[in-house]
């Protein structure tokens, strides 16, 4: 595994393990830390409308010198957009924002009730379309991907979810591996919350690394595809330095062993 490591979804298409977080990224904050990624060596950019960069993400896309079919870049459907005609507006405006002629992937962001089956038809119609590469989900439980499961022409290839050793979502994980459908854990670094607990700084010691690396290759060795956020250049740089060492099997268990069910961000068990 390397820095240019990709896995393959279930629809074919390559996504890289390690991608660039942007939430509470706007401005030129946004443009700089894309522009920065990309030179860096990164190669996945996660937004979302609600995120309110896509414009800049865009704009540092093109002025990369990267190549636009080397990027993979995913964006997301807010609940106030949720519905079918909605969302397909919500997307061409999405799409129209990047300034692109496509998307790699098109998550619905929140699980809304009563909305659900009506955006993943028309996120359905845009992959039919090829306007998205691959569509997902974002923040669903095993319950409501069964209840996807009935009425979905086409399966998601991944579900973003809050992940990292002390919110190990394993069961469901197990189920979405289950259904070919890959998980990216956002908030991975639990935004330094958890930065002094015990067992992560002794493995930083152990393994000369920081605690932020020890979250992230957790996540890649715990095969999900690992979303870090930051703006700061040391940072991105940091978070991308972690393919050079591996946690052994006890030290994986120590840090499985952590999770209390500990949610940073949303609880999407109340939506119906």
């Amino acid at each position: 595994m390397d820095f240019n490591t990709s896995i393959v979804l279930n629809n074919g298409v390559q996504i890289p393990v390690l991608g660039l977080g942007t939430y509470l990224a706007t401005g030129k904050e946004a443009y700089d830390a894309s522009l920065f990624a990309l030179q860096y060596g990164y190669r996945h950019i996660d937004s979302a409308a609600f995120y309110k960069n896509e414009k800049e993400i865009g704009q540092a896309v093109e002025d990369s010198g990267v190549k636009r079919d080397e990027i993979f870049v995913t964006t997301k459907l807010w609940n106030s957009d949720q519905g079918y005609d909605s969302a397909l507006r919500a997307f061409e405006k999405s799409l129209n924002n990047f300034g692109f002629d496509y998307i790699d992937l098109y998550l619905i962001h929140w699980p809304l009730t009563g909305k659900r089956k009506d955006s993943w038809k028309a996120l359905e119609r845009i992959y039919e379309e090829k306007l998205a590469r691959s569509i997902g989900i974002s923040n669903y439980i095993i319950r409501h991907i069964e209840q996807l499961k009935t009425y979905a022409n086409v399966m998601p290839v991944v579900n973003q979810v809050e992940f990292n050793p002390f919110l190990y979502q394993k069961e469901l994980q197990e189920y979405c591996e289950e259904n070919e459908i890959f998980i990216e854990a956002y908030t991975p670094l639990t935004r330094r919350k958890k930065f002094k607990d015990p067992v992560l700084r002794e493995l930083a010691g152990k393994y000369g690394k920081t605690v932020a690396q020890i979250l992230i290759r957790w996540a890649l060795q715990i095969h999900t595809i690992v979303l870090p956020k930051s703006v700061n250049r040391e940072r991105i740089t940091e978070n991308a330095n972690i393919f050079d060492f591996e946690i052994s099997e006890d030290d994986m268990a120590k840090l499985n062993n952590l999770n209390e069910d500990y949610r940073i961000t949303w609880d999407p068990s109340n939506e119906l």
